[in-house]
């Protein structure tokens, strides 16, 4: 039991690393002023892995090492992320924990990216004017241009590539023994249609971003 903890703690620690990383070296512009970067898509396999309370931890230790060493929005900014992570990754690991096996990860990603846009949009409008010093007025007028379109390719995004790396870093983590006790781990399964569906959700989020930005 104790080597069991050990490990996942051990997991739990390289995933707050991970996804610090994918903050800090990850960062691309998306939608005006809005940034996407890929901590999301390691939040989620680790609630994946473990459960959604893994999530909401790695999120709140993430989100606060960030708000200390690179971000330039407080409090406020630390707030807003961790509401938009546990919005995505702590609702896909409780429906996956709900349901586990192959439909059950895809209905739990994409609820989760359901849930958090609509999250984000309430919480854009209630808090966005206090940390980014715009009037609530200004807000509004970007939640449907900017926020909006902001957070379903993020969502996409995370969702992409989410089912395309869950298998491989499982299989990895496997070889480590450092995938924790469960044995059901695996069960969301690399396939003909996950891989499509993950291509076609990455090349949909391109091609806005692209549209978003006026390339095309």
């Amino acid at each position: 039991m104790n080597i069991s903890k050990t490990r996942k703690l051990t997991t739990i620690g390289m995933l707050c690393a991970l996804a610090y990383v994918a903050v800090v070296v990850g960062r691309i512009p998306l939608v005006l002023f809005l940034k996407y970067d890929p901590k999301d898509v390691v939040i989620v396999i680790g609630g994946l892995l473990f459960g959604p309370l893994v999530s909401f931890a790695v999120t709140v230790i993430v989100s606060v090492v960030q708000m200390f060493t690179i971000s330039t929005t407080g409090i406020w900014g630390c707030i807003m992320n961790i509401i938009s992570s546990c919005a995505f990754a702590c609702t896909a690991a409780f429906i996956y924990k709900k349901k586990h096996n192959l439909s059950g990860a895809m209905l739990g990603l994409f609820g989760g990216w359901g849930c958090q846009v609509m999250v984000m949009m309430l919480w854009n409008y209630l808090i966005a004017p206090i940390y980014m010093g715009y009037p609530r007025e200004a807000i509004v007028q970007l939640l449907l241009p900017a926020f909006l379109p902001f957070n379903l390719i993020k969502g996409g995004l995370n969702t992409a590539i989410t089912m395309l790396l869950y298998k491989p870093v499982v299989t990895a983590l496997r070889r480590f023994h450092l995938n924790g006790s469960r044995p059901d781990s695996q069960k969301m399964q690399m396939n003909t249609g996950v891989l499509l569906t993950a291509l076609f959700l990455m090349i949909t989020c391109v091609l806005l971003i692209l549209s978003l930005n006026g390339v095309i």
